[in-house]
């Protein structure tokens, strides 16, 4: 479904017309994603198998769970929500059978609930599961966008024959804007063309790899765990400025939707998996069956604490500072002067994993900073009378500390 990456091309034909990419740039909607988004996603549970009635259930299971008092504010549908075929207007038609009172009733309901409402589409001729794409139809689908009332736009990159990345992601993004209605968009083209280098001016995020699945570290076809998708996020980093040089305020590096809760991760590696991407400044789209989670895993996706490091207005990535095959390190600047640090039990064993505050580099000289424990939501004392932390961590568990700079 996925094909052969094309060389990011310096020029692209437009309309009968060799334009440079520069040209071609678009001004986004400024202003809508100071902070990485959050929200809940229906294509890692639900794939194409989504209705109007799984929405609202999903909605009010978010509100009752206190996903959306969390800042879980966007509902996205996937693949699948339109019909097979366009209408005899060109206009992408919802499913008749899994929407039948329409989209624009849906976003309606959404928006009096105080969520705001996404959807999806591709850039190519059709859709990865086969629906209609939006080349070609793109000034088109954007004014349907805006009528329905989407506030969010996932575009992928499937059935994109020979098209450049940059003419069709910019061409959308111009869409968008020329339809009035101000959209968060999304760009995911599987980072194959390096949109982290290009698409600053017309998209809010981008993704920087493949597809994620529920597992630890494996590997299916074109699809990766939540560690293989961590290790991808360091071919990002710059030596100097830490992965922070492409992401930011507006503009973020995006490591896929969260697998928090789904059956192929234990609650330590789903505790993992949302502080690491707090610690990478990731967006927060959730998605699991919210109507199915256990307690352990609204209490991940709900931890304030934690939230609060992702959501962090200064915006600066967080980068792995150490490795090694028992542990690793990720540190992450804060504003205020604080720093988050993520220390991962990176074995396959229940291991007693320790931090030392001299080695990260933050305690120098008579800088002393208070500790507090993120997921216990204890304070526990200062690396001045603390100068190591240690806990028996079990297989691929996390401490995750917020360091203050003491009063």
């Amino acid at each position: 479904m996925k094909h052969t990456p094309l060389p990011l091309a310096a020029r692209v034909v437009l309309g009968g017309l060799m334009l440079s990419a520069p040209l071609l740039q678009a001004q986004k909607f400024e202003g809508l994603a100071m902070t990485p988004p959050m929200g809940w996603n229906s294509w890692n549970t639900f794939e194409t198998n989504i209705s109007e009635e799984l929405v609202e259930d999903v909605a009010r299971v978010m509100i009752e769970s206190g996903m959306l008092e969390a800042g879980y504010n966007y509902i996205v549908l996937d693949d699948g929500w339109m019909a097979m075929e366009r209408g005899e207007d060109g206009n992408l038609i919802p499913h008749p059978e899994k929407f039948p009172n329409g989209m624009k009733a849906l976003a309606d309901h959404l928006h009096d609930l105080g969520f705001k409402f996404g959807l999806y589409n591709c850039a190519g001729s059709l859709t990865c599961g086969g629906y209609p794409g939006s080349q070609g139809h793109e000034f088109q689908d954007a004014r349907l966008y805006a009528s329905i009332g989407v506030d969010y736009l996932k575009y992928d990159w499937c059935s994109h024959g020979t098209r450049d990345a940059i003419e069709a992601y910019t061409t959308m993004s111009r869409a968008l804007k020329a339809a009035g209605r101000p959209v968060v968009f999304s760009v995911c083209e599987w980072g194959q063309n390096e949109p982290w280098k290009w698409a600053g001016d017309i998209a809010h995020l981008w993704r920087t790899t493949g597809d994620i699945i529920d597992c630890w570290d494996c590997n299916e076809r074109w699809s990766n765990g939540v560690k293989k998708i961590l290790d991808m996020q360091m071919s990002l980093q710059d030596d100097h400025n830490g992965l922070g040089i492409y992401a930011g305020p507006d503009h973020w590096n995006d490591p896929d939707m969260m697998e928090v809760g789904n059956p192929g991760l234990t609650v330590a590696e789903s505790r993992a998996h949302f502080s690491l991407w707090c610690v990478l400044a990731a967006p927060l789209i959730a998605g699991n069956d919210v109507r199915n989670m256990s307690e352990e895993i609204r209490q991940i996706l709900t931890n304030k604490e934690a939230i609060a490091v992702d959501q962090d207005p200064l915006g600066k990535q967080g980068f792995r500072f150490f490795q090694s095959p028992e542990k690793e390190i990720w540190i992450r600047e804060l504003s205020g002067g604080d720093w988050a640090v993520c220390v991962l039990n990176a074995s396959n064993e229940r291991l007693a994993t320790t931090v030392d505050w001299s080695h990260v580099g933050l305690v120098t000289g008579t800088q002393d900073y208070t500790i507090r424990d993120l997921w216990l939501h204890q304070e526990l004392g200062s690396t001045h009378d603390e100068p190591e932390l240690s806990r028996i961590l079990e297989p691929h568990d996390v401490i995750l500390v917020r360091l203050s700079p003491a009063k």
